[in-house]
């Protein structure tokens, strides 16, 4: 079930709070531990069966066509949604996301076709796992999308979801825990999500997800391994420190 399915890194933001290091380097090429962080992705993509991933670049994107390539030497096939090139520049996520639908369905007898991973390339974590078991259960079922929740960042205090005792998430308020969670930046989406967003204009996904998630078509789960959204050149340098 996992070959089948594909992922999108998402890839195409400027990365304004990373100046002046993104100035000349995509955020997503910035390296943790000697290694950039959509690498840790991409290989961990390959490594639990997922054989197909769309990357899609806007900020300096030939930057990361030329590092990354076709994807062969991490096992896998690389397509890339041009956004900067074909559409003027990034699209936000959720138009990121519609525009690249067409490099992201399956084959057309699977029955996972209509889903994919979708994971932020500005993300560090490292223990993560793209399960195909998970992403089996979620093409099974008639949601739109599953969220990976972490509990609240010092600079995110309010979070974003609630979390439901029988796993949905909620727009509108906290679960039983009385919390609201982080939204990861790691999911499983279905394609009818973004039905209504047109390719090639901007969109962002907070609103989709909002309106899905009071139709109770999202669930969610708590990932407790570690995670980073690496947004400053102190956190990277922090970061780098504490892994050396």
């Amino acid at each position: 079930m996992s070959g089948s399915m594909k992922a999108i890194v998402l890839a195409a933001g400027r990365g304004d709070r990373m100046r002046p290091l993104t100035d000349v380097t995509p955020k997503p090429l910035l390296t943790v531990c000697g290694k950039p962080l959509i690498e840790w992705h991409l290989e961990a993509l390959a490594r639990d069966g997922v054989r197909d991933v769309v990357i899609n670049t806007a900020w300096l994107e030939e930057r990361l066509v030329e590092t990354l390539g076709d994807g062969s030497r991490f096992g896998l096939a690389i397509h890339y949604s041009r956004e900067g090139r074909d559409h003027g520049g990034a699209l936000e996520t959720a138009g990121g996301i519609a525009t690249a639908l067409p490099l992201l369905r399956g084959t057309a007898n699977a029955s996972d076709a209509d889903c994919f991973w979708v994971v932020s390339g500005d993300i560090y974590v490292p223990g993560f796992h793209f399960n195909a078991e998970v992403a089996q259960r979620f093409a099974a079922s008639d949601h739109h999308a599953h969220l990976w929740l972490v509990p609240n960042p010092d600079y995110h205090p309010n979070g974003d979801f609630g979390l439901a005792a029988d796993g949905h998430a909620l727009a509108d308020g906290s679960g039983p825990d009385g919390l609201r969670w982080t939204y990861a930046n790691i999911a499983l989406c279905r394609t009818a999500l973004f039905r209504g967003v047109a390719p090639g204009t901007r969109n962002a996904l907070g609103p989709l997800l909002f309106a899905a998630m009071r139709e109770h078509r999202v669930t969610a789960e708590v990932y407790s391994g570690r995670w980073e959204n690496v947004g400053t050149p102190a956190q990277l340098t922090a970061l780098n420190v504490a892994a050396a």
